[in-house]
């Protein structure tokens, strides 16, 4: 159970359910071990999750059909519009932070991802995201989405570039680290997708792990409101794996 935070328990309604829209979510790791993940904190003003911690994602838009998996693709483009950072490949290799820097300025000027990644002879990458986890919002709010989730590394020689006005601040943090501060404000599916990944010392293992599993559960939480308090709370959780080592500190 964890109680939504400011500004998301305005989405509450009493109509009917509103149809989910497909989704796709992020979890850039950094390091081995210990390892980071890359989080990024909405505006205040942000209509889904306002100045809550999140991963990079959004919802899948028509273009993101052009580039196969559209689920996938629209993971690889929500994290390059928000936090700059660009999983594709050419036939000389991995992206680089010169190929990532010439699609943003492509897209300033109008241009669309694919169209983008066309003219750079360049490839999303989509077999580098991982898919670990499946989180449906509760019925009970106004804006839904069915959102994937997936792990993939930092490409080297990549730096975050975050998007004005979509990204008030970001920041890499150890799960364990973000898990223990009370001021470190998250929606419960980013919680508990943190406890779900938080387990694993060494990213390498996480990342086998997750790539081995022959089967994701869709977690179905839904909001309770107990005098005057909001909650989150879900009886489907899927079960934490044991701790392999300790956490980092």
């Amino acid at each position: 159970m964890a109680q939504i935070p400011p500004g998301l328990a305005g989405m509450v309604h009493d109509g009917p359910p509103v149809k989910p829209r497909p989704a796709a979510t992020v979890l850039l790791l950094r390091g081995s071990r210990p390892w980071e993940v890359l989080t990024m904190r909405r505006p205040g003003g942000a209509d889904f999750a306002p100045g809550a911690n999140v991963f990079p994602g959004g919802s899948v838009h028509p273009e993101d059909r052009l580039l196969g998996d559209p689920l996938r693709s629209a993971g690889v483009r929500e994290l390059f519009e928000e936090l700059g950072i660009l999983l594709a490949r050419s036939s000389r290799g991995f992206a680089t932070g010169s190929d990532a820097e010439r699609l943003r300025l492509r897209l300033a000027h109008g241009v669309s991802f694919p169209t983008a990644l066309k003219e750079a002879r360049l490839e999303p990458a989509l077999d580098e995201l991982t898919y670990f986890a499946r989180w449906v919002t509760p019925e009970q709010l106004r804006r839904r989405f069915d959102t994937r989730f997936y792990l993939a590394r930092l490409p080297d020689g990549q730096e975050v570039h975050p998007q004005p006005g979509e990204v008030e601040a970001w920041s890499w943090v150890e799960p364990s680290q973000a898990l223990g501060r009370p001021d470190f404000a998250m929606v419960f599916a980013t919680r508990r997708v943190l406890e779900m990944v938080a387990v694993d010392a060494d990213a390498e293992s996480l990342l086998e792990r997750y790539r081995k599993q022959r089967r994701v559960k869709v977690v179905r939480p839904v909001v309770r409101i107990d005098g005057g308090r909001v909650e989150v709370v879900t009886e489907t959780l899927p079960k934490l794996p044991r701790a392999r080592a300790s956490r980092s500190r």
